[in-house]
């Protein structure tokens, strides 16, 4: 139907229904039952209450005037619209009459010639008065009314409140897509229409039709509509559970409610209502079809803004580009649109321009895509260099053409963007990672560069040492140019060895300085410094450069600097088993030598240590190239050692260690100290002998001699003849004997302890071992085994030292732990 269908409702005398009243005055020929009664759902009116009695031309005019539009379908392709007006009174001279004048059509925009609906305001085609007959023509294309986008512009622009149009325009897209009203409140229905024509232009057309709207209801709760008008009177009031339903803008008061505005609406009221509807035109060729919400719509109307020269905020370019990935109904027009964002963007990020770059290939524009790619390239070249937060690693160009482009980019930054070594550093980096075919004569040229200046620096940062060592090791010529960087430094000025013990020198390996002697032996003693423990094969290392056999004192002061200018034992026997005994060596190496066997030795792995290189160092070549002195240590050292080994009574090592030499000697004083008492509780001692010498020992060697015989004698273990011979020595030892309180303790408990505890043939054994030294002593452990044997108990005597009491009442000795009684008891217990 190309024609609008028309009809007449008011309170008549004469109408369809035969009767007076409100009824259908007159319609066109087809009007539907269905028609007649969605028309009259909307035709009902009721004027403010202010105005109800209106009765004149001028007072009616003050009332609010209602345009209101329904469409039946989502594309507004069935629907009516109708000018609903207050007339006053009706034929019987009562008030509340309204004359309602609408239009219906199967296909409203084509009957309309593409008019909006809201453009019927105050259109000439309305009409208040009744028809004195029932049928009325149909009507085509009726003119629109004043309201065009001229009008609306201007509208904006004096109203106090036009700032509040985004919020507006995103309650009515929310109202469309998610369900709701919104009601907009004006001081008249003049004012409402022209915030209805600003949303309904800025609305995508097909929104803009299926959008129904109604300029005045007197109460919007009774209204279903997505848009409605009213004024201020009377105060709107809305039920608990409809609040949420409506969206109120009140302009008139100046209230407004918060509502998201999308990032479309933004776009849509910065084009404006006089620049969006060309800007609508062009969107048909970038829709794909079924777009609804705000964030549907945002990626085309974006696209083609673009295309006519609007400028895009952010927002929308981030739109475009997100939407461009799939947007494969766009056929070659996708390449465009990427080059248009491309050429009026320059601030892109890598991930979005990589997009760009996708969406010109996929468009068919080969042009586009290189020009993005080179883009692409220079941001990451550029992102990478400064170690920006968003920079991605660099991976390998495929395609020859952009490698090339890519590797003339590469110069040009090195030449002039390029500012410090960290930078070069990353950028030589990106070239490797990304494989640019870089000349060899400039990237040789760049990391020589690049050498020099790292050479002067201080103090780097961890990430940028991190960064100097993967170039070193994934660039050969870098390696090359650092080498050729410190050589040239060392000859322009001497003294600076130290270079390799700094950065970045010492990433240098020694495969790297083949052919340059100095330079090796300077990073050998380097690396010395710094792994100490590795000094002597870096030594031997650095003769074999110089061609030499034997270290000289500068060498060995060279490398040995710290803690001390002294070789460990452990480093003394690798260099006496290294160096060569058929070769004379240095005096130095000698006095050197004479030192590690001089230093203080604290356990037995040190005194192993010292021993394992006295035993080196006795081989008759390297005996010789010793001190005198030193070379006596070793023969001492070793003749005690020697001692500890082979002795076959205790006695015999006290003549071995009575060499006055060895007093100040580290090795003897160990040997003395760690091996000397064990050495003489494994050798069976002669009683005669050995007591007259024990209290030689310091009170030290004393006390564990001392502790470790009570031990064997406490400790019930087997009573051997080596023990028992210590035991008997300590038992007899002379009243005079030079021992401390502490010591006399353990001889007194050393000496009662056998009688009250051990077997009675191993008492008889020891009685018999002091009976040539202590014959009373003797008589005493000879009492206390028989006593021990079957039959009477027998009263004991012990002889106590130094305050022993008197034989004829023997004691209970707390030394002993034991008396007569005691044992009497132990003997019938067994």
């Amino acid at each position: 139907m190309k024609q609008f269908q028309q009809l007449y409702y008011t309170s008549c005398e004469h109408g369809l229904s035969g009767f007076s009243g409100f009824q259908f005055n007159a319609v066109s020929a087809g009007v539907t039952a269905e028609t007649r009664l969605a028309v009259e759902a909307l035709a009902g009116y009721e004027p403010p209450r202010s105005l109800v009695e209106s009765d004149t031309p001028e007072s009616l005019e003050r009332c609010p005037v209602n345009l209101c539009y329904r469409p039946y379908d989502r594309a507004g392709r069935s629907a009516t619209a109708l000018c609903v007006r207050y007339v006053g009174r009706d034929s019987a001279r009562r008030f509340g009459n309204y004359f309602a004048h609408a239009l219906h059509s199967e296909d409203f925009p084509a009957a309309g010639g593409g008019m909006l609906p809201i453009e019927l305001w105050n259109s000439p085609v309305w009409t208040r008065t009744v028809s004195p007959s029932t049928e009325i023509p149909t009507l085509a294309g009726p003119a629109p009314g004043p309201l065009g986008v001229r009008a609306v512009g201007e509208f904006l622009r004096g109203h106090p409140h036009a700032a509040r149009l985004p919020e507006l325009l995103a309650a009515v897209f929310a109202a469309l897509t998610e369900h709701g009203s919104v009601v907009v409140v004006d001081h008249s229905t003049e004012q409402i229409a022209h915030w209805f024509a600003a949303v309904s232009y800025l609305l995508p057309p097909s929104l803009s039709r299926g959008l129904s709207f109604a300029t005045y209801v007197l109460r919007p709760a009774r209204s279903r509509l997505h848009l409605i008008g009213t004024v201020p009177e009377p105060p709107l009031t809305f039920a608990p559970d409809d609040e949420a339903a409506y969206t109120v803008f009140d302009f008139a008061r100046g209230v407004f409610p918060e509502v998201p505005v999308p990032a479309l609406v933004r776009l849509l009221t910065r084009i404006g209502v006089g620049s969006v509807r060309p800007v609508w035109s062009w969107t048909a060729d970038y829709a794909e079809g079924g777009e609804e919400t705000a964030d549907d719509w945002h990626a085309p109307v974006a696209a083609a803004a673009a295309s006519g020269g609007i400028a895009l905020a952010a927002p929308d370019v981030h739109a475009v580009i997100d939407w461009l990935a799939g947007a494969d109904h766009l056929g070659a027009r996708r390449a465009a649109v990427a080059a248009d964002i491309h050429r009026e963007h320059r601030g892109l990020d890598d991930a979005r321009l990589t997009a760009l770059s996708a969406a010109a290939k996929a468009g068919g524009d080969p042009a586009v895509h290189r020009e993005i790619e080179g883009k692409l390239y220079g941001l990451r070249m550029r992102a990478y260099t400064t170690a920006a937060e968003d920079a991605v690693e660099p991976v390998p160009i495929t395609d020859p053409a952009a490698r090339e482009r890519a590797a003339a980019l590469w110069e040009r930054l090195l030449e002039t963007e390029v500012r410090t070594a960290r930078e070069r550093t990353r950028l030589l980096l990106w070239a490797v990672g990304t494989r640019l075919p870089v000349p060899p004569e400039v990237m040789a040229g760049e990391t020589l560069t690049l050498s020099h200046a790292l050479l002067g620096t201080t103090a780097p940062a961890p990430g940028f040492r991190h960064e100097v060592a993967e170039l070193v090791h994934v660039l050969p010529v870098m390696r090359t140019s650092l080498a050729t960087a410190v050589e040239e430094a060392l000859e322009r000025r001497a003294g600076q060895e130290q270079l390799f013990a700094q950065f970045p020198a010492e990433l240098l390996r020694e495969g790297d300085l083949v052919g340059r002697p100095l330079l090796l032996e300077h990073h050998l003693r380097a690396r010395a410094e710094r792994d100490p423990w590795n000094t002597v094969p870096l030594m031997f290392k650095i003769l074999t450069i110089r061609g030499r056999t034997s270290p000289d004192e500068e060498l060995l002061r060279g490398l040995w600097r710290q803690p001390s200018r002294t070789w460990t034992h452990q480093e003394a026997a690798r260099i006496a088993a290294g160096l060569p005994v058929s070769e004379p060596v240095d005096t130095v190496v000698g006095e050197w030598f004479d030192r590690a066997l001089s230093q203080g030795i604290e356990d037995e792995d040190a005194l192993t240590g010292c021993l394992d290189l006295c035993r080196l160092l006795s081989h008759p070549r390297r005996f010789a190239w010793l001190p005198a002195d030193a070379a006596e240590r070793v023969r001492i050292t070793l003749d005690l050692e020697d001692a500890l080994r082979d002795a076959r009574e205790a006695t015999e090592l006290f003549a071995a260690f009575e060499i006055q030499q060895t007093g100040p000697w580290a090795a003897p004083r160990a040997l003395k100290r760690l091996y000397l008492v064990p050495a003489l509780l494994r050798l069976p001692a002669d009683v005669s002998r050995f007591r007259g010498r024990l209290a030689e020992l310091n009170n030290r060697d004393l006390d564990r001699y001392l502790s470790l015989v009570r031990q064997g004698v406490t400790g019930g273990e087997r009573i051997d003849d080596i023990l028992l011979s210590h035991v008997a020595t300590v038992a007899t030892l002379p009243a005079g004997a030079r021992l401390s309180q502490a010591q006399e303790e353990i001889v007194e408990a050393i000496r009662a302890h056998p009688e009250g505890h051990w077997h009675v043939a191993d008492l008889k054994r020891l009685e018999q071992a002091v009976r040539p030294h202590e014959a009373a002593l003797a008589d005493h452990y000879a009492d206390g085994a028989e006593a021990r044997r079957p039959g009477p108990p027998r009263k004991l005597w012990f002889r106590g030292r130094r305050t022993a009491p008197a034989a004829a009442d023997p004691p209970d000795t707390a030394a002993s732990g034991t008396s007569a009684s005691d044992s009497s008891r132990k003997k019938k217990g067994r």
